[in-house]
């Protein structure tokens, strides 16, 4: 047994057939070793800007959207500032209310605005305006167009 631990070892495996650090290999060496490729860096870059692209223009779109919808509450606003200034500019005889129905009319003879209780079909055969829109009091003081033609005034 002495004459084992005195004798130096000697590995049964060839040496041109091992390699000192399998580990940093760019292969695998054992047969049944996990296969290893080299990366294709383009087209890593490729799906990675594939998906870049992807996402920020379904961010944009959605900003797009969402200043579209900005927009038209912009405009729905200006344009019931617009019909609250010539409503508040109209004859008008008695206090409006809140939430109720009125009607906005045009003198024939000078032009100026009226508003009136009476609607378009309630006048008869004499009306004395041209009908402009019928319109609405909301809670803030502005007022809502509900029919008529306001765009053209």
């Amino acid at each position: 047994m002495e004459e084992k631990k005195n004798q130096a070892f000697v590995n049964p495996i060839d040496k041109d057939k091992v390699a000192e650090n399998p580990g940093l290999l760019p292969y695998a060496h054992t047969a049944g070793g996990a296969v290893i490729r080299p990366e294709d860096k383009g087209q890593i870059r490729g799906n990675a800007m594939t998906a870049m692209y992807d996402q920020t223009d379904r961010q944009m779109d959605q900003l797009r959207q969402q200043m579209e919808t900005l927009a038209l509450q912009a405009k729905s606003l200006h344009e019931r500032k617009q019909i609250s200034e010539m409503i508040y500019d109209a004859d008008m005889h008695f206090q409006p209310v809140i939430h109720h129905v009125y009607h906005l009319y045009e003198r024939k003879s000078t032009g100026l605005p009226v508003l009136s209780m009476v609607g378009p079909d309630e006048w008869g055969r004499k009306n004395p305006y041209d009908f402009i829109a019928t319109v609405r009091l909301l809670g803030d003081h502005t007022w809502e167009v509900l029919s008529g033609r306001v765009s053209n005034h």
